[in-house]
């Protein structure tokens, strides 16, 4: 087992080298919070951690939220829980179909029963993905979720996820853990890797280096992105709401666009000479892969628990990424 700094820290972030996961613990540390992470670094970085690791109110160890003893401990040490480790991806998620199922319902499952025996206040992150194929946009969170086919391994991820909540929201009825969860919107920000599928880092490296920006299926699908310091503050914040305890929450933004416009967006922002190229999702993904034409979020729910949702525009969103990716090219 990875030997833990002993000490108390006031926030366990599972995760936490992860893309959401660095800028919730840079952003703890500058509130005057301790951090403890612990990340597997299957798809983390330490690298995304350099802003916080010369922190003395900041510890990380390598381990797997799999690893049940390393949970417990962990927990032990630390007041409060934030969850966000978990498969990430589209490409990952179908292509490593057993390691998303274990990581995600085993793994939320050791930090839940960690954090119920000693009564700590825990977020679990969840992910649109859950609405499924549901066609009632915007989506609320009591709203049904369509799944498509066991067949499918697209679905795994999304039944995982539900049965995280499931887990979380038990672990509330029947033990009293205060538990909040929250249904992530396509975050994206500095730091995002395109490695594995995620749309607007893909386009963002494509543009710089004058390749094809490649947009699959029609591009008319839409998605509503969220900058990623929106979400965190988000996140802490329905974390301390007492009314938010037991409950989901949908956190992202209203502001649907298509894919084909990111593209656009993306390539005028940057200044680039690419070309924007449709690819047919048989070419990009295995014969049996699914879609969803729409995904937006119902934020009235968390307006109403915290005040605030994520709001920035595409533009400011773009440029945050290109500015980054510049600059870690430099």
């Amino acid at each position: 087992m990875e030997r833990l700094r002993i000490r108390r820290y006031d926030y366990l972030v599972t995760g936490g080298a992860g893309f959401i996961g660095s800028h919730l613990c840079e952003e703890l540390l500058r509130r005057g919070s301790s951090v403890l992470v612990l990340d597997d670094l299957s798809t983390g970085n330490l690298a995304n951690l350099e802003g916080c690791v010369d922190s003395s109110e900041f510890s990380y160890v390598v381990g797997s939220v799999l690893d049940e003893s390393l949970v417990s401990e962990a927990v032990d040490l630390c007041g409060r829980v934030i969850h966000l480790a978990a498969a990430v991806g589209v490409r990952n998620i179908i292509d490593r179909p057993v390691e998303t199922i274990e990581a995600n319902v085993t793994g939320t499952e050791n930090v839940l029963k960690a954090a119920g025996k000693k009564d700590k206040t825990t977020f679990v992150a969840s992910t649109s993905e859950v609405y499924g194929k549901s066609e009632a946009v915007p989506f609320k969170e009591d709203g049904d979720i369509v799944l498509g086919a066991t067949s499918r391994s697209r679905w795994s991820y999304a039944c995982s996820k539900a049965v995280d909540e499931f887990l979380a929201q038990a672990y509330w009825k029947d033990k009293g853990l205060p538990v909040v969860v929250g249904r992530l919107f396509n975050t994206v920000g500095p730091r995002q890797s395109g490695r594995y599928g995620m749309v607007l880092p893909r386009f963002v490296s494509q543009a710089l280096d004058s390749q094809p920006i490649t947009v699959y299926g029609d591009g008319l699908q839409t998605r509503c992105f969220s900058l990623v310091e929106e979400v965190v503050d988000c996140i802490l914040e329905l974390l301390h709401c007492p009314n938010a305890v037991g409950r989901v929450v949908n956190i992202g933004s209203v502001q649907e666009v298509t894919i084909m416009e990111l593209a656009r967006t993306v390539k005028e922002r940057s200044g680039s000479s690419s070309k924007i190229s449709l690819v047919p999702y048989e070419e990009a993904y295995p014969t049996d892969f699914e879609d969803m034409r729409r995904r937006m979020p119902d934020v009235s729910l968390l307006l109403k628990l915290v005040g605030r949702a994520p709001q920035a525009g595409l533009e400011e969103i773009v440029d945050a990424v290109i500015g980054w990716a510049r600059q870690t090219r430099e």
